[in-house]
């Protein structure tokens, strides 16, 4: 029976050990409530009841528009407000720093729009960046001592809009624009594109071009949607290889045996076509380079126009002999886009 009795004994000195740690865990968690109850009790005390809570430490506004930073203010009862203000510059001892409706920069501008209460708001009309700065609320009360500051104050920041665009553009590329600005602005807008002075669909800040052709050059800017704010004009550059390459010749009318014509190649590329290469029917080397060649021999041609991103042969132009008892060359002006070759025909007359 001892046996039985020893085990009942254990299990109940370590059901109370752990009643015990209960207790203690429970107790030191009702305590840090209590101290943390009264830290922050402690910190509202410590204020005395002058408070000034900004709503914001930083506020970033486009160039030309309106802001307002708002914030709300206490002080302690017995006090009445006789004059609240907004300034750029600290409070001293024995000083009273000026106020923001007194500075003729400010003048017609700026409006205190809160009340002597609790509302401290400022309203500030087309910011530039000389607005930009460090702003504090300050008020006095009719009683000695009753002059308040709020700490820390408001950052202002001015900012208008920038296309940022990829410096190397090539056709076929995603590419995307993107209207920035130089801080993260408060109140986001709106936005909207435009390409040579038409509006694009995009509403954001950025804009998606998938599979860039060179239509789609041209002039971009970004503006606020309903508003007259938006960016300067900056070119997208599309580079692209030889395009509609032709051929031309001249004289295009009859000639007489001996004379000579010129094919002048010609193409629409991104950057311009400087390397043409002349070939020969049939033949695998060049028989000619530049933009045009002179050719007195019968035979057919064609120019072969090439830059860094391509290339691409001239189009066919057929051609035909006429004339009677001397020898001619005629060819018809037209172009056809396609690999083939130009033909000139240079034949005695029977």
């Amino acid at each position: 029976m001892r046996r039985p009795n020893r085990a009942v004994e254990i299990i109940g000195q370590r059901i109370r050990r752990l009643c015990r740690n209960v207790a203690m865990l429970t107790l030191l968690r009702m305590n840090f409530t209590v101290s943390l109850v009264f830290l922050l009790f402690s910190g509202v005390v410590a204020q005395d009841g002058w408070a000034v809570n900004y709503n914001s430490k930083s506020f970033c506004a486009l160039k030309g528009s309106a802001v307002t930073i708002e914030c709300f203010y206490s002080y302690p009862s017995g006090h009445s407000v006789q004059k609240a203000f907004w300034t750029k510059e600290l409070v001293t001892s024995g000083s009273e720093p000026p106020d923001l409706l007194d500075d003729p920069e400010y003048r017609g501008r700026s409006q205190y729009s809160g009340d002597k209460q609790q509302d401290c708001a400022l309203r500030l009309k087309n910011v530039s960046e000389k607005d930009q700065s460090k702003y504090y609320f300050t008020f006095i009360t009719d009683q000695p001592g009753g002059k308040y500051q709020g700490a820390g104050g408001v950052d202002l920041s001015v900012t208008d809009l920038q296309v940022e665009v990829p410096e190397r553009v090539i056709e076929g590329d995603k590419v995307t624009l993107t209207c920035k600005t130089s801080c993260s602005l408060s109140v986001i807008p709106t936005f909207t594109w435009y390409r040579n002075g038409h509006r694009l669909s995009s509403s954001t800040d950025q804009l998606h071009l998938q599979l860039v052709s060179r239509e789609d050059a041209g002039r971009y800017h970004c503006a606020v949607l309903g508003q007259n704010f938006r960016s300067p004009e900056v070119t997208l550059n599309v580079r692209y290889g030889p395009k509609s390459v032709s051929v031309s010749i001249s004289p295009s009318s009859e000639r007489v045996k001996g004379s000579s014509v010129t094919l002048t190649c010609s193409s629409n590329a991104n950057p311009p076509v400087l390397n043409y290469t002349w070939f020969k029917e049939g033949g695998s080397s060049p028989v000619g380079s530049g933009h045009s060649y002179s050719v007195q021999q019968r035979g057919s041609y064609y120019c072969v126009a090439q830059n860094e991103y391509g290339s691409q042969k001239s189009a066919v132009m057929p051609s035909t002999l006429n004339g009677v008892g001397h020898t001619v060359l005629y060819a018809a002006p037209g172009v056809t886009v396609g690999c083939a070759c130009l033909s000139v025909f240079i034949a005695a007359s029977l």
